[in-house]
């Protein structure tokens, strides 16, 4: 099994994080973990994304992951800032093949059939089918899934909790990404851990 694989058969959800102050992070990864969520996606979209990834990579039993990688200088940033795996919302040739060369585990953002094709072209085969919701759901998914059989996939974009048990009846779904386990706002531990509670025993 591939590392990318383990990690998305890790847990059913990876929360997908938008952390604007760097003192939220340790908190939010806590109560993560102690709800079954350990598989986390820090994206780069704040100044605090890097700082707060190498805070909650600190943290006992999270495995961090940066997401919204675009390039080779981000790739590069977040993997010195303690990224464990890399999530992008795309894929092209170059950052493919950067993250190849790195050797960390990789999960590019596809939406099209040519997308699903470049990515094997570089040898990967598990993707973020993305922006899931807006690309035609679980409908959308499906028929793209059907010419390539040995792709596994992370639907992220859109999807809510009433909505997980849905994509993760399709066979080659190993995981989803969402943002609701961690609402916007000020963090409250106690909900954090308890959502990240309710989906993280799902099957």
């Amino acid at each position: 099994m591939k590392p990318i694989e383990r990690i998305m058969r890790t847990a059913p959800v990876i929360p997908v994080l938008v952390i604007d102050n760097v003192s939220d992070a340790v908190p939010i990864a806590r109560a993560l973990v102690a709800g079954g969520l350990n598989v986390l996606e820090v994206t780069l979209r704040t100044d605090a994304a890097l700082e707060a990834i190498a805070e909650m990579a600190q943290v006992d039993g999270a495995i961090i992951g940066a997401g919204t990688v675009t390039n080779g200088a981000q790739l590069d940033a977040a993997i010195s800032a303690g990224a464990e795996f890399i999530v992008s919302p795309g894929l092209t040739d170059n950052l493919g093949r950067a993250a190849i060369a790195a050797e960390i585990p990789f999960l590019p953002g596809i939406a099209t059939a040519g997308d699903i094709m470049r990515g094997l072209d570089l040898g990967l085969e598990h993707f973020k089918f993305f922006p899931a919701v807006a690309s035609g759901g679980i409908a959308s998914l499906k028929a793209l899934a059907g010419p390539f059989g040995g792709c596994k996939f992370c639907p992220t974009g859109g999807i809510a909790q009433d909505m997980m048990a849905a994509w993760l009846a399709l066979p080659q779904v190993l995981c989803v990404g969402g943002s609701w386990v961690v609402p916007a706002g000020p963090v409250d531990s106690d909900l954090i851990t308890s959502n990240a509670r309710a989906v993280s025993q799902f099957s």
